[in-house]
């Protein structure tokens, strides 16, 4: 059993190694951080001796000996501040730096992932990551490490040096060392359990954090600020408990070990005193002994703090690594066939059925097969959860179907690169994503290099130009987070505007008119079945009004298409698609009267 412990905490140690990769581009600056480490080390050995001359010699040499002792260690002590000084800087630059790669990895790899991926672990969760446990990490490389390092190479000098002053007194002060080990050892491996569990209770903590904090006027208009307080708080004092009981452990390994370090101290003084009163060594020798011994002390004891860091690093590093070896269910094929070019925008459903993963025994799409050719205007209606908006999270290849294939001009998406023709589409979502930046960056987004008069322009087509300039720095103007300073209206033109600017050659409209008043969804719709002309065009919407121009409608019910043809046949031949439009439309004639 204890085998196994053992290398279950090798195991978690070793997942340090996972950080070689981020550390071995800067090969130059971790040479010359150790070089600096190696010289501090070593000037810190030497001063000793030093100190022993000086305490020998203190009655029988002259003055200019001794002044010249003195301005040796003036020398000695220069040179370890300067090459403590370069240490610091080389090793946690080194820190910071491979700390922003790690970030970077992690968010690159989690920005590609399918939503399928997002269903299983929250935002929140992968933002702790990201932050608290590198911060972690930057505390092991850009400081443990080197002060791990130093104090090896103290520890194995220092005890080679006492050993040559004095074996005697040598083994009275290194006899705790293989003592010290065993709590190390034990309480280590407590540490590291509870450093894991106090940061899936961070994690924890920052998720709820977030989703309550995003959904505040939610929230606040539901008056449920006290619930989602007691949630935090519960989580929040979780992560305290589990921190409280690492510090505790910790505590408890620093008490042992200090103990039992300085009660050989005590008895190595006493040793020398007798010796040093007896004659059988000098006062300089049993304080040169004595700075040894201190410097092993204090080496071992700063050893066990770093080993407690270096636990918790594990922990933080496992963690990370589960981030950058997440599988996805979604991924781009090793030899991806290359997109048709120029796109035409034939798009083909062949027997398609698909389920969620969170929702297993519910078919979002069963055995459905569509076509829809170049310039093609097609509109999905239906109910909610009919399976319209999964047409397009499939079309997007956001997930792939169990059974069936998605094509776009023939070729499957599942042998193309997503990248590749994702280019060929334009999406206007039912809930417009607003980045915390300019209205016109935000606009800008649906193709970056755009000029300020393309931007304009499809400001305009989507009737956004009247409110941007009005805005107090016009199109320059700071929209806030999510869009928090526009209406629910202002924010789907801009994103229309987005999709316009884009001038792909598929354009899905998820919803794209739901938040705009009467005035704005007709100017919209104008700009929008201008753009249709020459692009083949999915339309969702619940509201028929929307998509009684379409080239075609197909009518989704429990995520089957149970009829299809245009707003007039479908009206004639009755069904679901009649009986919702004569809701629809008798509806709105009521509210015109």
């Amino acid at each position: 059993m204890a085998n196994t412990e053992d290398r279950e905490s090798s195991r978690q140690i070793g997942v340090l190694r996972q950080l070689v990769p981020f550390i071995t581009p800067y090969k130059m600056m971790l040479f010359c951080a150790l070089a600096a480490l190696v010289l501090t080390a070593m000037v810190s050995l030497v001063m000793p001796l030093a100190v022993r001359r000086v305490v020998d010699n203190f009655n029988v040499a002259d003055g200019a000996l001794i002044d010249r002792y003195f301005g040796a260690a003036i020398g000695v002590a220069a040179l370890l501040a300067v090459g403590t000084a370069l240490r610091y800087y080389l090793v946690t630059r080194l820190g910071e730096r491979v700390v922003a790669d790690i970030r970077k990895a992690v968010f690159d790899r989690m920005i590609g992932m399918s939503p399928a991926y997002f269903e299983r672990v929250m935002t929140g969760e992968i933002i702790s990551r990201i932050t608290t446990d590198t911060t972690l990490i930057l505390s092991v490389i850009g400081s443990s490490v080197s002060v791990a390092l130093r104090n090896m190479l103290i520890l194995v000098g220092g005890i080679a040096l006492m050993l040559l002053t004095s074996v005697k007194m040598a083994l009275m002060v290194l006899w705790p060392i293989p003592v010290i080990v065993l709590p190390i050892v034990i309480l280590g491996r407590r540490v590291r359990a509870l450093s894991k569990e106090n940061q899936d209770w961070v994690a924890n903590s920052s998720a709820s954090a977030s989703e309550g904090l995003l959904a505040a006027q939610t929230v606040q208009a539901f008056t449920q600020e006290g619930a989602s307080r007691r949630r935090f708080a519960e989580v929040t004092e979780r992560s305290f408990v589990a921190a409280r009981r690492r510090i505790g452990t910790r505590a408890v390994l620093t008490a042992v070990v200090i103990f039992i370090v300085f009660a050989g101290v005590v008895g190595f003084l006493w040793m020398g005193a007798t010796d040093v009163r007896n004659g059988e060594s000098t006062a300089g020798e049993l304080l040169q002994f004595m700075i040894y011994a201190v410097m092993v002390a204090g080496a071992v004891g700063s050893l066990t703090e770093v080993w407690s860091e270096l636990q918790r690093a594990a922990g933080a590093t496992q963690r990370l690594s589960e981030l950058l070896a997440a599988s996805d269910s979604v991924t781009d094929p090793k030899e991806p066939r290359p997109a048709p070019t120029p796109a035409r925008g034939v798009i083909e459903f062949d027997a398609v059925t698909f389920t969620y993963p969170s929702r297993p025994s519910v078919s979002a799409l069963d055995n459905v097969s569509f076509r829809i050719e170049p310039g093609e205007t097609v509109a999905l209606v239906g109910p909610s959860g009919a399976g319209k908006s999964t047409v397009l999270q499939l079309l997007l290849r956001f997930y792939d179907p169990q059974t069936g294939t998605v094509t776009i001009d023939g070729t499957d998406l599942k042998s193309m690169s997503r990248n590749d023709f994702r280019q060929f589409i334009a999406l206007v979502p039912q809930d417009p994503v607003i980045f915390a930046d300019t209205a016109r960056e935000n606009i800008r987004f649906g193709r970056p290099g755009a000029t300020d008069a393309e931007v304009e322009a499809a400001a305009r087509a989507s009737a956004a130009h009247d409110f941007l300039v009005a805005l107090p720095d016009g199109y320059d103007s700071y929209v806030g987070e999510r869009g928090v300073m526009l209406s629910g209206g202002q924010k789907q033109r801009i994103a229309i505007a987005r999709a316009i600017l884009r001038d792909s050659p598929i354009l899905l409209l998820d919803e794209a008119t739901s938040a705009l008043d009467a005035e704005s969804e007709r100017a919209v719709q104008l700009a929008v079945d201008e753009l249709a002309v020459d692009r083949t065009t999915i339309v969702v919407a619940h509201r028929l009004a929307t998509v009684k121009k379409a080239d075609r409608i197909l009518v989704f019910e429990n995520g089957r298409i149970v009829a299809q043809g245009t707003h007039e046949s479908l009206v004639a031949d009755g069904g679901l698609y009649a009986r919702l439009a004569r809701l629809q439309f008798t509806e709105t004639a009521h509210a015109a009267e």
